[in-house]
């Protein structure tokens, strides 16, 4: 009974998946307008005098703030005022979604990091003559985080927005592959500019070092399954201080030894799935069985890998090579996948 409901849930997962698959692929053609929409050029700069926004200014600067310029928001033509605003005169507004601490805490860090701090909030007026921020509550923490005294706003005279603006927030987040591909285009890019700086120079950038080798498989194989090496890679890849042009032919390697251990995956898992075994997270269960570093828990502070990369491929591969289908147990696969799919 075990196995038959949870090869129940495994279906019903990968039916679910399959449905999203194809609801993508439905809207990937992006067909621009023949028709443009919008204002020219001339039409957008506003003058800071113009009616729609004058009691704007003056109150800005009347709360200690500054006034850079105005504009015309290119798509309906409303007005918008470019200012800086003091800090504690920001709210967010009440609906928005809880606060994440971590999240906040790791942008505050990526921003002290990089220097700058370059998306403007958006702002309208609240309640009480309140200046609301309708998304831009983690950047609007950070700040806090950070001391600043000061943040530039995009301030709009509309108060309606804020309740319309979280609408807007339908970007598509950065999965691995995403934040992979953008990683290893960047890494490409600065070595051609800087090469002889090195890859250590540039964590904050590029954020993991397994982003560069995944980087390196999704430029090629744009369908390969990186979320199954995820956790492996953690453990084992680490930045290194050759420079960049040197890293990036050593992080070709990896790729390539990492790929010849998926191909013995896949081959690893059409004869189990001939065997009977239909479960969407066979591979999750084969790449664990494989892992040579699964059972590895690092020390607290600690930052060395239990292995160099290159050590642990050479193990993983062989792994794969002497894996025996037969020792695969039917609750050992159900139970991964109960803990995948929660």
């Amino acid at each position: 009974m075990a196995k038959k409901a949870a090869n129940k849930a495994a279906q019903k997962t990968a039916s679910k998946k399959t449905a999203v698959r194809k609801t993508k692929r439905a809207g990937s053609k992006l067909a621009p307008r023949k028709d443009k929409v919008g204002l020219e050029a001339t039409a957008i700069v506003l003058e800071l005098d113009a009616p729609a926004i004058a009691s704007l200014v003056r109150e800005v600067r009347q709360r200690g703030g500054a006034v850079i310029g105005a504009y015309r928001e290119p798509l309906s033509g409303k007005p918008i005022v470019v200012a800086v605003l003091p800090l504690n005169r920001i709210q967010p507004t009440p609906f928005q979604r809880d606060l994440s601490p971590t999240h906040t805490k790791r942008l505050a860090v990526k921003i002290e990091e990089s220097g700058s701090f370059l998306d403007p909030l958006i702002v309208v007026r609240g309640e009480d003559g309140a200046y609301w921020t309708p998304n831009g509550r983690h950047r609007l923490a950070a700040a806090k985080v950070l001391g600043l005294k000061q943040i530039t706003v995009l301030l709009s005279p509309d108060e309606s927005l804020s309740y319309r603006i979280l609408a807007l927030n339908t970007e598509k987040a950065h999965n691995l592959k995403d934040r992979s591909l953008e990683v290893i285009r960047m890494a490409r890019n600065l070595a051609q500019r800087h090469p002889r700086r090195k890859e250590s120079d540039y964590l904050a950038e590029f954020e993991a070092p397994e982003y560069l080798t995944l980087g390196v498989i999704y430029e090629e194989h744009s369908r390969f399954a990186g979320g199954a090496y995820s956790a492996f890679l953690k453990k084992v890849d680490r930045f290194n201080d050759r420079t960049l042009p040197v890293s990036l032919r050593q992080r070709a390697d990896h790729a390539a030894r990492l790929l010849e251990i998926d191909g013995r995956v896949k081959a690893i898992i059409t004869e189990l799935q001939s065997r009977g075994f239909k479960s969407p997270y066979l591979k999750n269960y084969v790449v664990a069985r494989i892992n040579p570093v699964r059972f590895h828990r690092s020390k607290k502070g600690e930052t060395a890998p239990p292995m160099t990369l290159s050590a642990a491929l050479t193990r993983m591969l062989a792994a794969a090579k002497k894996f025996d289908v037969a020792t695969v147990n039917p609750r050992e696969v159900a139970m991964v996948a109960a803990l995948l799919s929660q």
